[in-house]
């Protein structure tokens, strides 16, 4: 069976750059790639092995290199609004993404998924936002997860009782795709070198 390419997310994240570095490369002809019918890059394993090689960067193990896409777990009551989150990150090919229509069908999504980010609804009925928050917050084993919560209306109070609940960061709906991809890959620190900005 044939090794799955690396998008310039996985590669972005081994090198510790922005994926707009990995596209310079490319562009510069120092990483060999090639464009999908979507119109995306990719980079055969062996080109990123030569690559590195060649430029004297550290070789990624095997099991890392399996667990490059981030898992992105999306839950809203709202399925129009699950639903347009899904296709705005499923775009990017960066993230594995699973989604639960409340709080109780999170909870066991959480356990199987194992997600590196959760996206919530702080509104929600049964268990909400804020509860789950605390209940993923309240064992260790959960402590770097990403928990961004959104709403309809954040005001002083509730970004106090998110910070409080255990997340680390919110947005107000309505949204642009921008915001939300902004705030995903700032949660992930892809944006954390200004160098590469």
């Amino acid at each position: 069976m044939k090794r799955k390419a690396l998008t310039t997310y996985d590669i972005a994240q081994h090198c510790q750059v922005v994926p707009r570095t990995v596209v310079q490369w490319i562009k510069e002809g120092k990483l060999k790639a090639y464009r999908t019918p979507g119109n995306h890059s990719r980079v055969e394993m062996e080109d990123f092995l030569e690559f590195l090689k060649k430029f004297n960067m550290p070789f990624p193990q095997e099991e890392k290199l399996k667990t490059y896409k981030k898992r992105v777990l999306i839950v809203d009551d709202d399925r129009g609004m699950v639903d347009a989150i899904y296709r705005i990150l499923k775009t990017e090919e960066a993230y594995d993404l699973a989604t639960a229509n409340d709080g109780f069908e999170a909870g066991e999504k959480f356990s199987d998924f194992k997600p590196d980010l959760i996206i919530m609804d702080i509104k929600m009925p049964g268990i909400d936002g804020y509860q789950l928050c605390s209940r993923i917050r309240s064992n260790p084993k959960n402590k770097d997860v990403k928990i961004l919560l959104i709403s309809g209306t954040i005001d002083p109070q509730e970004v106090q009782r998110i910070k409080e609940a255990g997340g680390d960061d919110y947005l107000e709906k309505p949204f642009s795709n921008k915001e939300i991809k902004t705030k995903v890959t700032d949660l992930f620190g892809w944006n954390r070198r200004e160098a590469d900005k």
